[in-house]
């Protein structure tokens, strides 16, 4: 039986970055634009590239890195736009524990968990660049589960974003009467020298026969989901406070700095930058995901027209988070929320 309804799987289980998708559930501006939507969390999200490629879903999120070498192997999904750009990753570890140091060969003889395959593929391919072999470290797989697997002492550190797992072991570090700052990352970008984060920027994809046949509901869900994003990035404390009405289980203190850490993350315009696009491609070669052949699959076809008062709202945004930053500055989301007055 099929259904009107466009299919969105999320990357991972609905968390703090999810917030634009449920947002333009919520709020009516999948309505507003005509469409309905089917939000699905994955149980695995490994998985995640290889069903919207069947065609089994419409659409849905996935890193860079997963959405480039779900092409390579064979499966029809393309990129229509931006949701977290650049989100710092890299493995995440106690630093009071005394096991990992700021040295990447400290990870030697170490455990070091991953959620998917391409979190094995990237540490492999770092111990080449610091005298090490990949048998020189044991590869834990832990799913959805870094910041749990590291409290427990399953593994001595692993692969995670700045915004989700190590925010996660910074409040576990403070409820155990440590400073967050006892919580080290050693990025990913910096140890394979890639100058971004990019390869970690989370995607909306879609599988290419849904775009092909439906662009103007491409077109749509990208227009409300942009809505979204700008409720998100200039009404901070009020988009939350729907999310958690939403999602009442993200309702903690643990969740909502998740959110803050994720504010700055959040694309702009939703473009799929060239440059971060050529980048990991290039990084995806240099792993062996793809080959010299490679035809980059990503589109902004589809992404809305940015209007003046779009450009607007973004240069307030963004004086209002520099204010924020500064030393002495009230909280980010309160300075933020200036911008829809």
């Amino acid at each position: 039986m099929s259904t009107e309804k466009i299919t969105v799987l999320l990357n991972w289980a609905a968390n703090p970055y999810h917030i634009p998708l449920y947002l333009a559930q919520k709020l009516g501006y999948f309505a507003d634009e005509g469409i309905s939507v089917a939000l699905l969390e994955p149980s695995d999200p490994s998985d995640v590239t290889e069903i919207i490629g069947s065609g089994k879903i419409d659409l849905g999120c996935k890193a860079m890195i997963h959405t480039i070498a779900a092409k390579a192997r064979g499966f029809p999904v393309t990129s229509i736009g931006t949701l977290l750009d650049e989100p710092f990753t890299g493995v995440v570890y106690i630093k009071s524990q005394g096991k990992i140091t700021e040295d990447f060969s400290s990870l030697k003889g170490k455990k070091i968990g991953y959620v998917g395959e391409f979190g094995k593929i990237i540490i492999d391919e770092l111990t080449s660049h610091h005298g090490m072999t990949p048998s020189d470290y044991t590869a834990v797989r832990v799913g959805m589960n870094v910041a749990d697997a590291i409290k427990r002492g399953t593994i001595d550190a692993g692969v995670g974003l700045e915004n989700i797992q190590q925010v996660d072991l910074e409040h576990w570090s403070e409820a155990n009467g440590r400073p967050a700052s006892d919580v080290g990352m050693l990025r990913i970008d910096e140890l394979a020298d890639l100058g971004c984060c990019c390869f970690c920027s989370v995607l909306y994809i879609g599988n290419d026969d849904f775009i092909r046949a439906n662009p103007e509901k491409v077109r749509s869900f990208l227009k409300a989901v942009r809505k979204a994003t700008d409720l998100v990035r200039t009404e901070p404390d009020r988009a939350w406070d729907l999310y958690v009405e939403i999602k009442p289980v993200l309702g903690d203190a643990l969740n909502r700095a998740m959110f803050e850490r994720s504010l700055p993350y959040f694309s702009k315009t939703l473009e799929n930058v060239q440059r971060d696009w050529t980048k990991v491609t290039n990084y995806s070669k240099r792993l062996g995901v793809v080959d010299n052949t490679f035809v980059q699959n990503m589109t902004n076809e589809y992404l809305p027209e940015v209007s003046k008062d779009d450009i607007r709202k973004q240069m307030l945004v963004e004086s209002a988070l520099a204010k924020a930053a500064a030393p002495g500055a009230v909280p980010v989301l309160a300075t933020a929320d200036v911008v829809s007055r």
